[in-house]
């Protein structure tokens, strides 16, 4: 691993460590907050310390009552110039909490905002475990290992090594299927995911990021165990759906909404992660890291469409065009 890294990632863990620990908060924005869902998802399921995710600029606006000393402050900005996120590192950093950031952008906005700012790699020669996500798991299973110390944790750093060899398998594995969502879907005005648990997140980035603000595609992201609760009177036979189906403990959920949805919809595309590789991840590891092969399956659909359509998926109508 690059050293700096490596120290930035323990300088984060000991600090964690050495505070008088109350909760935890992750904040971001878009696909940055979506990438940070599933890490909410192991804290609520490993430890008692309360977690919570925030919209960047809502965590501002509503400043949560239980924000103080004692709490860990968790922020992500690709390009670290996401104005409510640098401000919501300053606000949590004045409040007393200990921030944490991730950025690709060294000495951003958000860099210098926060306590203890951590790099993570982007582009073509970045490698899984020092991207956005193999920094995120080793800090978050960095952070478990040091206040509940387990093998398990142990062993999920260990597994980061293997996401590089995950990604590009489970890549040429998928791509006639992300080919043919491309060909079938390439002419359809309204697309929505669902999903439960950890890849909730996919779900949402999927929808916000991919479908919306890079295809100019409607959608929205349902999560698996609302869809009884209103979404599913909006299922019909022409009605689009991608499925994410993962591991573990809300995999009934998922179960459930594709029984109803392939009764009455014939345009459901399902992503299921027991057809994932996930060589040289534990068992009980395996729901954890669903949503990262998961994304990165996802991102190839996107592709794919976007290929059929004729529609790259960098061109924007209004960001970065405007102030908004």
């Amino acid at each position: 691993m690059n050293q700096e890294h490596v120290t930035q990632l323990n300088d984060a863990i000991r600090a964690v460590k050495s505070t008088d620990l109350k909760n935890f908060y992750f904040v971001a924005c878009g696909g940055s907050m979506a990438n940070l869902y599933p890490a909410h998802y192991i804290f609520d399921r490993e430890i008692e310390t309360p977690s919570a995710i925030y919209s960047s600029n809502e965590f501002v606006h509503r400043e949560p009552k239980a924000l103080g000393k004692g709490s860990v402050v968790i922020l992500c900005s690709h390009s670290g110039n996401t104005p409510e996120t640098a401000k919501a590192a300053e606000f949590a950093r004045k409040k007393g909490a200990v921030t944490i950031a991730f950025s690709n952008v060294v000495d951003s906005p958000l860099w210098k905002a926060a306590e203890f700012p951590i790099h993570y790699d982007y582009g073509v020669e970045a490698t899984a475990k020092e991207g956005n996500s193999g920094m995120l798991y080793r800090l978050i299973f960095g952070i478990l290992n040091e206040i509940a110390a387990n093998e398990k944790y142990e062993k999920a750093i260990g597994s980061i090594d293997n996401l590089q060899k995950l990604y590009d398998v489970n890549k040429e594995m998928t791509f006639d299927a992300a080919d043919e969502f491309g060909k079938k879907y390439k002419r359809e005005k309204l697309i929505y995911t669902m999903a439960s648990g950890p890849n909730y997140g996919v779900a949402y980035s999927f929808t916000s990021c991919l479908l919306m603000e890079m295809l100019w595609i409607n959608s929205n992201a349902i999560h698996a165990g609302e869809y009884f609760h209103g979404p599913f009177e909006v299922t019909d036979f022409d009605v689009p759906f991608l499925l994410i189906k993962g591991l573990g403990e809300t995999r009934p959920l998922d179960e459930r909404a594709h029984d109803f949805v392939k009764k009455f919809s014939e345009k459901l595309t399902v992503v299921d992660a027991k057809d994932f590789n996930m060589d040289g991840i534990d068992e009980d590891l395996k729901s954890y890291f669903t949503p990262l092969i998961a994304g990165v399956v996802l991102r190839q659909y996107a592709d794919r469409l976007a290929e059929h359509t004729g529609h790259p998926l960098s061109v924007r109508r209004y960001m970065w065009k405007m102030e908004y």
